[in-house]
């Protein structure tokens, strides 16, 4: 059983051996930072895997807020999902561009958004390009669906939320930003802004969690999640630059059964962002929490 992977992760060939079928969604959520010089929309429409309908993360989220990728209102996110033809009750599949990368955003969306079965593709679309598998270049034009939302409110930590999980050690703190951003030694791809990490926060980059677009099994998660201090059988905080990759540990932290943990939205383009939120670098030091540590 070390093997077990992730109850929420298919291969590409059960998705291949799906397609068509009444009732399944896939969906592609590839996105990308700008330094990775690719653009998802353009990618999906030179080919995509057949009957996939892209989701722009640029524009399913909250316009009214000032920060990237903020989560949506249930109302607007049912609106667009509908006019991608996706009900709450199909088995949706997302995949992204390497694997493992965009698409457990989205997979944490619908999921809070109140639909049961979501799932992600291993090894991305470029692992499927390059298993010669089928490809698709006309768009889809789904039938409109009814998607009914069951927001789930515990999934998601606000910014007066996360001052508070800092202030008090109330929820231990998984940061997925690279080494690097974590320490304050290289600076954050949005100008202007403090590198570092809240106090109490652990490092956990965001690409550790898989290889080669694949996501690691359970035991290998298990182990990655002690050797960086967070103790499973206590609440987790995910976060990270825009909210997109704390659900790669969002996704690790459900695969193997941990039930209480939310993600920061506004991650650290929010924490970071400001003058008056406490930001210390270096490694992770000290006990993993305040007041909750009872053994060390």
């Amino acid at each position: 059983m070390s093997n077990e992977k992730s109850r929420f992760v298919v291969s590409a060939d059960w998705v291949e051996k799906q397609l068509g079928a009444p009732e399944f969604r896939i969906v592609d959520a590839s996105w990308y930072l700008p330094a990775q010089n690719r653009n998802g929309a353009a990618e999906y429409a030179e080919g995509h895997i057949p009957g996939a309908v892209f989701f722009d993360q640029d524009a399913i989220h909250d316009h009214s807020s000032t920060l990237p990728h903020t989560i949506p209102s249930p109302e607007f996110f049912a609106t667009e999902v509908g006019k991608l033809g996706i009900s709450d009750t199909d088995t949706i599949v997302v995949y992204d561009g390497p694997g493992i990368f965009t698409a457990p955003r989205v997979w944490w969306l619908f999921r809070t958004m109140g639909a049961k079965n979501v799932f992600v593709m291993d090894g991305g679309i470029d692992g499927w390009k390059k298993e010669g598998r089928p490809l698709q270049t006309d768009l889809p034009e789904p039938a409109p669906a009814t998607f009914h939302t069951n927001f789930n409110p515990y999934a998601v930590t606000s910014f007066e939320e996360m001052r508070g999980v800092v202030t008090t050690g109330s929820r231990q703190i998984a940061d997925a930003r690279g080494a690097g951003r974590f320490t304050g030694e290289e600076a954050e791809p949005r100008a202007g802004m403090r590198s570092g990490h809240m106090p109490g926060a652990r490092s956990l980059p965001s690409g550790t969690f898989s290889e080669s677009g694949r996501f690691k099994d359970l035991e290998s998660l298990r182990r990655h999640f002690e050797a960086s201090g967070i103790d499973l059988s206590k609440p987790v905080v995910t976060s990270c630059g825009s909210g997109i990759t704390a659900a790669i540990i969002t996704l690790a932290l459900h695969s193997l059964d941990h039930e209480n943990n939310t993600l920061y939205d506004g991650s650290w383009t929010e924490w970071g962002g400001r003058e008056d939120t406490p930001v210390v670098t270096g490694p992770a030091t000290g006990p993993v929490t305040g007041p909750m540590t009872g053994k060390d």
